[in-house]
């Protein structure tokens, strides 16, 4: 079975300083363990690019009540050590929890749809009950109740119903999606003990989860058009350019709802969810081959699975000689030349300690 998909969160190895690079695989290779220790080794197949964003906000708002440790070996990281967010950390069992419940359901709906290969709709649902069981078990000792996860989809499913039947706007089928990420933000202030960046967390949820459901939307449609499956933009008559706007305004309330803030640690927090997120709206609209994004869905289906598959490709296992837009997925990661910096000059955050 597959589960790998890429998110909207994916910092590029040839892009940006290495000071970012370092601290976002603390805190994915950290989900990816974490799930292990939990869950299983097949647990780890749930690991994703954009849930751990869970985690980098816990640790942003109170850094001393995320630990770390160092790693042994993987493979995933060229058979190196390195200091990952360790298990104890409550962000990273809240992402791991999360992961588990919405994979279970992204298991569920594929069979339900009929899209699990023959032979294996039995052992997806069996799995399934136990990635849902293990993912609640880890979200309620953080407190949180993945139940509104669960709900999500049910409502995501009545809503497109109503739509394929009667006139409906696109921001009302992408509202569920919203709302569950807005829920999964806004625990991380739970957390940290951060009660007054609840509000604007909750905010930068909604904005990023009507992001990232209406950029697979866009991604998807010609597809999706093709083989009569449901899309959004199709069955609300939502233009590109009309979804461009969407996605550019709720990028930049997502900015404005970070300002409102208070953090120990913003640079982390404000890349990925700053230059990353609009760069991902870029890549979507750019490029027809743009990669699925992992957050939010654009069915039913998917709202379960806002925190979708994925696992880390690190930068020793890309390809010699392929050109840095088919690596990363860009066309702008050039940075500056320097050898040493890897492109870190052009990322405005003062970290670079280069000479160029």
């Amino acid at each position: 079975m597959r589960y790998v998909v890429f998110g909207i969160i994916r910092p590029c190895g040839e892009h940006g300083c290495a000071a970012v690079r370092t601290a976002w695989r603390a805190h994915l290779c950290g989900l990816c363990l974490t799930l292990r220790d939990g869950q299983g080794h097949a647990a780890r197949l749930t690991t994703n690019y954009d849930t751990l964003i869970l985690s980098v906000l816990t640790e942003a708002q109170l850094p001393s009540s995320v630990p770390h440790r160092t790693a042994g070996p993987c493979a995933l990281r060229g058979f190196r050590s390195a200091d990952v967010v360790d298990a104890r950390g409550r962000g990273a069992r809240l992402a791991a929890g999360v992961s588990l419940v919405l994979a279970a359901g992204k298991l569920r709906d594929q069979v339900a749809d009929r899209d699990a290969a023959p032979g294996t709709a039995t052992a997806r649902r069996l799995l399934a009950a136990r990635w849902e069981a293990g993912g609640a078990r880890l979200a309620s000792g953080v407190g949180f109740d993945t139940a509104v996860l669960s709900a999500t989809v049910d409502r995501q499913l009545e809503r497109e119903r109503r739509a394929r039947t009667a006139p409906a706007e696109v921001l009302d089928l992408t509202a569920p999606a919203e709302e569950a990420v807005a829920a999964a933000f806004a625990h991380t202030a739970v957390l940290a003990g951060r009660p007054g960046n609840v509000e604007a967390l909750a905010e930068a949820g909604r904005f990023f989860g009507r992001i990232a459901h209406l950029l697979d939307a866009v991604e998807d449609q010609a597809a999706d058009d093709e083989r009569g499956a449901f899309n959004p933009l199709t069955a609300t008559g939502t233009g590109r350019e009309q979804a461009r706007r969407l996605c550019d305004d709720a990028a930049h309330g997502l900015a404005l709802a970070l300002a409102d803030l208070e953090l120990e640690q913003r640079h982390l927090v404000e890349r990925l969810l700053g230059a990353e997120v609009r760069r991902a709206v870029e890549r979507a609209f750019a490029a027809a081959s743009y990669q699925r994004p992992g957050w939010v869905r654009k069915s039913a289906a998917g709202v379960a699975t806002f925190l979708t598959c994925g696992l880390w490709r690190p930068r020793w296992s890309k390809k010699a000689g392929r050109p840095c837009s088919d690596r990363c997925y860009l066309d702008d990661c050039g940075g500056c030349d320097c050898p040493d910096c890897g492109g870190c000059c052009d990322c405005e955050c003062g970290c670079c300690d280069c000479s160029c």
